[in-house]
């Protein structure tokens, strides 16, 4: 059985949190402002870590006509491929990010796009996530097909 799908994100616009680390203030911030948004069936949100700047950025997309906090930017994401895992939230990622790994060097169609970010996704309804004590997230490896030229930059 194949654990690892392949899922595409448009190219868009997303409200981008400050960079920050939980427990800081900034994180919390976007949190509570996110979770006020209407739910839909596929995620809109999706974390990930700036190395550069040392901590993580939230992403939630954006719908024309959003009320947006002057504390949150809206920046262009690319969007692209990406070959997706999902782990318990929390739990070291080294296994799953390794079996998202080897399923993209099985198949001679991809290859890992250095450009973009890997993100991550909680995808556990909150009822979910009381019933069995922890949540689960979705983990993002970019990926193209192979031999294409990736423009895109995140």
């Amino acid at each position: 059985m194949e654990n690892v799908r392949v899922y595409e994100i448009p190219a868009c616009k997303m409200v981008s949190s400050e960079c920050g680390m939980f427990g800081d203030g900034k994180l919390e911030k976007f949190d509570e402002w996110f979770s006020k948004q209407p739910k839909t069936m596929f995620p809109e949100d999706f974390l990930w870590m700036d190395k550069q700047r040392g901590g993580f950025v939230w992403y939630f997309m954006y719908h024309e006509g959003m009320d947006v906090p002057d504390d949150f930017e809206i920046v262009d994401f690319p969007g692209g491929l990406y070959a997706v895992a999902t782990e318990v939230d929390g739990k070291d990622s080294t296994e799953v990010i390794h079996s998202i790994k080897a399923f993209i060097s099985s198949r001679a169609c991809f290859e890992e796009d250095p450009t973009r970010e890997y993100l991550g996704n909680v995808t556990t309804p909150q009822s979910a996530m009381q019933a069995m004590g922890y949540g689960q997230m979705d983990y993002f490896v970019p990926i193209k097909i192979t031999g294409e030229t990736s423009t895109l930059a995140s």
